[in-house]
């Protein structure tokens, strides 16, 4: 069900790209461009934090939907879904952390 959630959503995001930014809240996110996206991402991100440390399960619940979201927009914009992410997931499935980690500082020392 939540791949099929995650699914949907992301084919609302791409639609929303083509909307009306004065009618619809994702679209007006789109035309506002990269910089706003990323403003709405860092303050969902803040709110998610203060949730955990102070909120309810549901405050967590609700703040941590919000975020996701914004990050599907964010995702989005740069022509990038969920299954992209999930697909990376998956590629480090198995994976030790620090491992994993490792393996991503020695491939920014390469570059």
């Amino acid at each position: 069900m939540s791949g099929e959630i995650l699914k949907r959503l992301g084919e609302v995001l791409e639609a929303r790209k083509r909307e009306n930014p004065d009618t619809s809240y994702v679209a007006s996110l789109y035309a506002a461009g990269e910089d706003k996206i990323l403003e709405k991402v860092g303050e969902e991100a803040v709110e998610t934090i203060l949730a955990s440390k102070s909120g309810t399960q549901a405050d967590i619940v609700h703040e941590t939907a919000d975020l996701w979201f914004h990050t599907l927009v964010m995702l989005s914009h740069h022509g990038l879904t969920s299954d992209d992410v999930l697909n990376e997931l998956a590629r480090r499935f198995g994976i030790s952390g620090h491992d994993e980690k490792a393996s991503r500082d020695k491939d920014s020392d390469a570059a």
